[in-house]
């Protein structure tokens, strides 16, 4: 079988869906299936590359700048004319929200073969930008096109289909299969990367965007006097969250690290005592990262979004505590109760039982798999 993935980006490039993206597509090279990725350069990037990772064939388009998350790239619907005519897939699995898949509607190649929509996240009612509202609009209908024509659409949490209004009208086609990760050896400690003092050592990981609620976790510091963070990422908020950090007077607690290499991010999973996730709205559709956190075992304090994935990832009480999206307050009394050693150790230890049982890369994978021969039988 060959498959065809198309997305915004590809590892080396940050984030949650490129990571699962990258995984899913060794995995599926290694079970012996032909895969190849079409994506995006990093925006700046005016030149088109190939070439083969890990057993995956990956194509990048030039791209000359991203407006509003979308990366721009004029030459794409000819790459993927390209693409179809010389790797010749047998199925196409589309990873989205990314407006540049709609080029699989102008081709006549692309509509010959079964295709998947990939729903990783949408663009939330409540999402504070005026213009990424007002963008969805215009591009909604070309969406909804796009899933109709869809073989299947699989999201990766019921309750994310069931609060989705885009959805709504493709759920009879639509499956639910949950992110994963691959299993790692526990790599050397790095407690170095947290800002000097005591307390715990408390980790954070993701895009500095709005969304994502940093602005909270340093709020909650102000109240959490023996939490200290590493917050990991970068992003338009962050000279903002900086300047936050200062005036709330706890820019010695915080460590702003950028972006990390991956041996040195997994030193941190293995170093953190705890792990926060303060995303504030259905933007945070799962979170893989809150995987990454079961996975070193760690107590995860995270919000309790409605409509999003993150509740059926962490189990209140069990593997970590649920707060209230954007409650400072709660969010600080929830880290002092990680204060506590033997909680910490029984919510991290539930953790990494409820991630080997239900978030592993192979588990997720072969649910991906099936669905391919399914679709191509």
């Amino acid at each position: 079988m060959r498959i065809l993935h198309l997305g915004k980006f590809y590892p080396p490039e940050r984030g949650g869906i490129e990571s699962y993206t990258r995984a899913l597509c060794e995995w599926t090279a290694a079970q012996g299936d032909a895969v190849a990725a079409l994506v995006h350069q990093a925006p700046g990037t005016r030149h088109t590359s190939r070439e083969v990772l890990d057993g995956v064939e990956v194509r990048r388009v030039a791209c000359i700048g991203s407006l509003l998350y979308t990366p721009l790239s004029p030459t794409l619907p000819l790459e993927l004319s390209r693409t179809l005519r010389e790797f010749d897939p047998d199925l196409l699995h589309l990873h989205l929200p990314n407006p540049s898949c709609l080029a699989v509607l102008m081709s006549a190649r692309a509509r010959r073969r079964p295709w998947i929509v990939h729903w990783h996240a949408e663009v939330p009612a409540d999402a504070p930008s005026w213009r990424l509202r007002t963008a969805y609009g215009v591009y909604r209908p070309f969406e909804q096109v796009l899933l109709k024509r869809a073989s299947a659409i699989v999201t990766t949490s019921q309750p994310y289909l069931d609060a989705s209004p885009a959805l709504a009208p493709w759920r009879a086609k639509t499956r639910v299969i949950p992110l994963g990760v691959p299993d790692v050896a526990p790599p050397s400690k790095r407690a170095d990367l947290w800002p000097d003092g005591a307390g715990i050592r408390v980790l954070a990981v993701g895009r500095l965007s709005h969304y994502k609620g940093f602005e909270v976790l340093v709020d909650a510091l102000a109240n959490a006097p023996h939490a200290r963070v590493l917050l990991v990422g970068e992003g338009e908020c962050d000279e903002s969250l900086r300047a936050r950090a200062a005036m709330r007077g706890v820019a010695s607690r915080i460590r702003f690290a950028g972006g990390l290499d991956d041996a040195t991010l997994l030193a941190a999973y293995a170093s953190a005592d705890a792990f926060a996730l303060p995303s504030l709205n259905r933007g945070e559709a799962f979170g893989m990262v809150l995987l990454e956190a079961m996975r070193a075992r760690l107590p995860i304090v995270a919000s309790a979004i409605p409509g999003s994935g993150v509740g059926e990832v962490v189990a209140e009480g069990e593997t970590g505590l649920l707060v209230k999206p954007g409650d400072a307050d709660a969010l600080a009394d929830a880290l002092k109760k990680l204060d506590d050693a033997g909680l910490r150790t029984r919510l991290g230890d539930a953790g990494r039982a409820r991630f080997e049982r239900q978030f592993t890369l192979e588990r997720s994978a072969t649910s991906w798999l099936a669905l391919y021969r399914e679709l191509t039988a």
